[in-house]
């Protein structure tokens, strides 16, 4: 049992299955990527370094990459998806998509492996 579990726990099933589903799409990619609360959510962490948040919110599912670069590398494919700098906004009755959530982190964990090289 992870912090994450405990966590979930807490949030309502059809929104905890949500974000289950993100966090099993992100740990296909990073599999041994480490489990926190950080910022008070679920929070993927590869060599310490925070890659991949998500949370649920009243109206929406919040994914956060921890890295703005990855909103404005993949803006084009998000315009159904309200964003921010930070954060990007998953209407409950429109699930994210597998290959671009993977996409994306796999961008993360390229930079969070350039920031500890440099």
């Amino acid at each position: 049992m992870t912090v994450i579990d405990d966590y979930l726990k807490k949030i309502d099933p059809a929104k905890r299955k949500q974000l289950e589903r993100i966090r099993k799409i992100a740990m296909q990619v990073v599999p041994d990527a480490q489990e926190v609360i950080s910022y008070g959510m679920p929070t993927l962490q590869y060599k310490r370094k925070s890659f991949l948040g998500f949370n649920a919110h009243v109206n929406h599912i919040g994914i956060y990459p921890y890295g703005g670069e990855e909103i404005e590398v993949f803006k084009d494919r998000l315009v159904s998806y309200g964003c921010s700098l930070g954060a990007i906004r998953v209407p409950f009755d429109k699930p994210f998509p597998k290959s671009l959530l993977k996409e994306i982190v796999k961008h993360r964990i390229e930079r969070v492996v350039d920031l500890k090289a440099g």
